[in-house]
């Protein structure tokens, strides 16, 4: 099922507004990115199962001691994936995404965590799993890897967002590392976006019972449907629109508890407004917060 018109025309409104909004605001911008990448960091980490907090991601990123002893594969997890985050929103260009790029992105990801496997494919009897997945023998990954930057590169007409969707959901599916997969290839949606002139999103852990039933989805169908994904990126993409805009037009930000008791609204209406994203919410670090106009 493809992306809804009336969601293709919200994001589309949206996109324009930014746009508008964000010239010669580009350090509040950045200013934006830095506040939230130990969210983005965490999420993503944690959808692989660390077991650090966004406090603690925080702690880490700003070199400040953490209150209980973590292991140093998480701590490097936390740092390399902030320096991947940084590398891809200082050296985005219009060149598209290929092989090298991958490579470099993964070698820096697993950097000091485990050098032997970091910055290459997998190799033979590298074989891995996801649940009862069986992931393609790595004899084939690379050839899979050039037909989906091919797929990736040459359909012109198809909606943004659905050509990131089947790309995400295709790289996942051949799992071409030994390790580091998932949180790759969230990185390379956010390059894909910021590549297009849209702002990073962020998959959140809470969320990931969906997130991982788009694989599902993608994997159990002959035609390789990317439905729940679509939705997946559009909400992130329209939540992530919301925030910026309240910072850049200069909004007092409130949480959305507070709006809901000043406007003596149902928090639970709110918060599934906020969640189907019919309200301009958004979270930091979890919050569901608004601008106070609204």
């Amino acid at each position: 099922m493809a992306t809804s018109k009336d969601i293709k025309g919200k994001i589309d409104l949206l996109k324009k507004e930014y746009d508008s909004l964000k010239k010669n605001k580009e350090s509040l911008l950045d200013i934006v990115f830095e506040s939230e990448l130990p969210e983005s960091v965490y999420n993503s980490n944690a959808i692989e199962n660390s077991t650090l907090t966004v406090l603690e991601t925080e702690k880490i990123l700003l070199d400040m001691e953490v209150s209980r002893n973590v292991s140093v594969r998480e701590v490097f997890e936390a740092r390399n994936l902030a320096r991947v985050f940084e590398h891809i929103k200082e050296k985005i260009s219009t060149q598209n995404i290929d092989m090298n790029l991958i490579l470099l992105l993964h070698n820096m990801l697993i950097s000091n965590i485990d050098e032997k496997i970091a910055g290459r494919f997998r190799k033979q009897n590298e074989h891995v799993r996801v649940g009862t997945y069986i992931a393609p023998a790595p004899k084939h990954i690379e050839a899979m890897i050039d037909n989906m930057l091919l797929e990736y590169s040459s359909r012109h007409t198809q909606y943004f967002l659905e050509k990131i969707a089947k790309f995400h959901l295709e790289f996942e599916h051949i799992h071409p590392f030994c390790d580091g997969n998932g949180r790759i290839g969230r990185v390379l949606i956010n390059y894909q976006l910021i590549q297009l002139g849209f702002p990073p999103i962020i998959i959140r852990d809470k969320e990931k019972v969906v997130y991982y039933n788009s694989f599902k989805e993608y994997r159990n169908s002959d035609k390789k449907k990317t439905a729940i994904m679509d939705k997946v990126l559009s909400l992130a993409l329209v939540e992530s629109f919301h925030k910026r805009i309240a910072y850049l037009e200069g909004e007092e930000i409130v949480k959305l508890s507070e709006y809901a008791k000043k406007k003596n609204i149902s928090i639970s209406i709110l918060l599934n407004k906020a969640k189907r994203q019919t309200i301009p919410a958004f979270r930091e670090k979890g919050v569901w917060k608004i601008a106070k106009s609204f």
